[in-house]
C-alpha cells in the first residue's frame, strides 16, 4: 500500500465537489466522479430489505448498460430512503440532469446518497449546481480529496487508499475513497451509511470486475462492524477506465491482491473512525468448524453490548466473550476454548488461564487498538474481523443526529 500522491490517481477519471444545500452545516455535499468514456463497472449493495432509492436505480442502470458507468453523483445530507415514489423520482431526476450536463445516457449515471432517512431529496438543488461542477472537474489529487470530503457525514476524517500493480512494464493504479462512521455493519450482496468508490485505470470486463470485487469485499467490508446496524444505502462501486492500456483478465493474482489491500485499508479506516469510539479491536477467530462459523463467533462478539461496554471501560471481562461464543450458533466445545489478549493467556480449555494476570490484561486493553485471539479447536475455519467499543459519546452522536 502506497501513500496517496498525484501519480496514485487512476487515469481516465475527473472529480469535482460542491454545495447543493443539502447539509444543514452548509459544507460541500455533492461529489462527482466522471469517466472520460463509459467505464466498466461492478457494484455490491446492502442486504437490508429497506433499500434507498438510488440503489434501486443503480441496479436498473447497471443491467441496462451491461455494466457501464460514465458519471457517479454522490450527495450527502439526505439518504433518499423511505421516501416512496418521490424518492425514486428524485434519483431518476438526478440522473436525467447529470446526463444532460455530461452528454451521456441517463442509464450511465450512478447516483448515491447518504444522510437522514425519511426526508424527501430535493433533486432540483442537485440539478442546479451540476453545470457549475462540470466546469470545475479535474483529475489532480486536490479534486480527488475534494470529492472524498464532500461525501462525509458524521465522519471525522477522509477515507483514502491506493495501490499500484506492475504489468508488462506498465503501471496499473487502484485508488479509492469512502465514508462511514456509524450505522456500520455492511452485509453486502451478492454475498450513518458506508459508501466506497474504487477506481482503476486497468481495462477489465464488467463480468471479471464483478468477480474481483466480490472476493475483495468478502474479506474487507464484510468483516467490519461498529454498531451492528446495516445501513439502507451501503454501496461499494468499482470502476475500470482502461486508460492505462493494460488489459487484465480473470485470475490476475497481483491485481486481486492490490484490490484487497485497498478495500481492507478503507474498511479498517471506517472502523477506526467509528462514532464515539475509544478502542478499535481486531478479532482473530481460529480453529472453527468452518470459516462461516468463525464469522458467526466474530459477529456475536462484535455485536454484544456487554462485550463492547466492557471494552469501553478497559474491563478484561473475558466471561462476556465466552457467553457470546456460546450463543453465536457456531459449533463449539466449551471445554476446549482458548482466549488470548495480544500475547497474554486469558482462558485455557474453557476456564481461567493458570497464568491469568488481570492487571496486565487491563493494561493491554487500555490501548486504543488491541487484538483478541480465540481458538475453538473445532477445525480449520478462521476469520479476521474489526470492530469497536460502545461509549457514551456514541449515544450522544446518534441521539442528536437528526436535530
Amino acid at each position: 500500500m502506497s501513500n496517496l500522491s498525484q501519480d496514485s490517481i487512476p487515469h481516465g477519471f475527473r472529480f469535482a465537489a460542491g454545495k447543493a444545500g443539502l447539509k444543514a452545516s452548509g459544507r460541500p455535499d455533492l461529489a462527482l466522479i466522471v469517466a472520460d468514456a463509459p467505464a466498466s463497472a461492478a457494484a455490491v449493495f446492502t442486504a437490508n430489505r429497506v433499500t434507498a432509492a438510488p440503489l434501486i436505480v443503480d441496479k436498473e442502470h447497471l443491467k441496462a448498460t451491461g455494466g457501464r458507468v460514465r458519471v457517479v453523483a454522490i450527495n450527502a445530507g439526505n439518504a433518499n430512503c423511505a421516501a416512496g415514489a418521490a424518492g425514486l423520482a428524485a434519483a431518476r431526476a438526478t440522473c436525467t440532469a447529470a446526463a444532460e450536463t455530461f452528454a451521456c445516457r441517463a442509464e450511465e449515471v450512478f447516483p448515491s446518497s447518504t444522510g437522514i432517512i425519511g426526508v424527501p431529496l430535493p433533486a432540483e438543488k442537485i440539478a442546479a449546481v451540476l453545470p457549475d461542477l462540470a466546469g470545475q472537474l479535474g483529475s489532480d489529487i486536490t479534486h480527488f480529496h475534494d470529492a472524498a470530503r464532500a461525501i462525509l457525514t458524521t465522519d471525522t476524517v477522509e477515507k483514502l487508499a491506493c495501490a499500484r500493480v506492475e504489468s508488462a512494464g506498465h503501471v496499473v493504479r487502484v485508488a479509492a475513497f469512502g465514508k462511514g462512521s456509524g450505522m456500520i455493519h455492511p452485509q453486502l450482496a451478492p454475498h450513518a451509511t458506508m459508501l466506497v468508490y474504487v477506481l482503476t485505470d486497468a481495462e477489465i470486463d464488467p463480468a471479471d470486475l464483478k468477480t474481483y470485487l466480490g472476493s475483495a469485499v468478502e474479506v474487507s467490508f464484510n468483516r467490519i462492524s461498529v454498531d451492528g446496524d446495516t445501513s439502507t444505502n451501503d454501496t461499494v462501486l468499482l470502476l475500470a477506465s482502461g486508460a492505462s492500456g493494460v488489459r487484465i483478465g480473470t485470475g490476475d493474482a497481483a491485481f486481486a491482491e492490490a484490490l484487497r489491500e485497498v478495500c481492507t485499508s478503507l474498511a479498517r479506516q471506517v472502523v477506526a473512525d467509528g462514532e464515539g469510539l475509544t478502542h478499535v479491536v481486531e478479532l482473530r477467530i481460529q480453529g472453527a468448524a468452518s470459516d462461516a462459523d468463525a464469522l458467526r463467533v466474530a459477529k456475536a462478539i462484535a455485536h454484544s453490548p456487554l462485550v463492547k461496554t466492557a471494552w469501553a471501560g478497559c474491563d478484561p471481562n473475558w466471561g462476556r466473550l465466552m457467553a457470546a461464543i456460546g450463543y453465536s450458533g457456531a459449533a463449539i466445545d466449551p471445554d476446549r476454548i482458548d482466549i488470548d489478549f495480544g500475547g497474554l493467556a486469558i482462558c485455557r480449555d474453557g476456564g481461567r488461564a493458570p497464568c491469568f494476570d488481570e492487571a496486565a490484561a487491563h493494561h493491554y486493553i487500555s490501548q486504543r487498538e488491541f487484538a483478541i485471539a480465540i481458538e475453538l479447536h473445532q477445525g480449520s475455519g478462521a476469520c479476521v474481523f474489526w470492530t469497536t467499543d460502545l461509549t457514551h459519546e456514541y449515544i450522544h452522536i446518534n441521539a442528536d443526529y437528526s436535530t
